[in-house]
Order: structure tokens, then sequence, then C-alpha cells
């Protein structure tokens, strides 16, 4: 499986941004698709998840700012993120997990957040 994400960059703090991950390979479907962060000297946390039934997790240092969604006949998941903050800045790792639990991951996208 081949997870490739885009639409990182930088954006200013209040702005807007998309991050879109399609995944593509040997398997068609998925149980859960999400989003992963990692900031310079801490731990990869999940930011959000949304599970094939479209139910959704976040953590709540983003709830009610960043939205998950999945289009599942593309196999795409996208991030949502409406008034970021700088202390969202981190690279951002997609994530998705076949109905046999394994666990794949994209290579990551840096999000910078300026205020």
């Amino acid at each position: 499986v081949q997870l490739q994400a885009s639409g990182g960059g930088l954006v200013q703090a209040g702005g807007s941004l998309r991050l879109s991950c399609a995944a593509s390979g040997r398997i068609s479907s998925f149980k859960d698709m999400g989003w992963y962060r990692q900031a310079p000297g801490k731990q990869r946390d999940l930011v959000a998840v949304v599970t094939s039934d479209g139910r959704t997790t976040y953590a709540d240092s983003v709830r009610g700012r960043f939205t998950i969604s999945r289009d599942n006949a593309k196999n795409t998941v996208y991030l949502e993120m409406n008034s970021p903050k700088p202390e969202d800045t981190a690279v951002y790792y997609c994530n998705v997990v076949s109905y046999y639990g394994i666990y794949f991951w994209g290579k990551g996208t840096q999000v910078t957040v300026s205020s």
C-alpha cells in the first residue's frame, strides 16, 4: 500500500488548509483512515480518525477546528484545518488500517502555521 499525501505548507494562523491522502495498492478498502502529527522533539499523536462507517474521533486540541472525511471510492482521506494555530505546526502523517489490523503510514507532510 502506498500513501500519497498532499496539501501541506505554510498557512497563517486563523486561515485554512486542506490535507489529502490517497491510498493505492493491493488493498481496496480500509477499516480506519486518519491523520497523526509529530512536532519537533515530541511523540507522534493522533489528530483525527474516521472509520469505514463514518464515525470520527478527534484529539481534544483540534476538535471543533479540524474536520476529517473520507471518500471510499477514491480511498482518500482528507483533513480540513480551519483556524489553525502555531501549535498545530508539525509533520502530519496519513495512516490507514486494513481490516486485518495492519497499519500503513505515509511519508509525512509539513504544516507550518505562522502567527
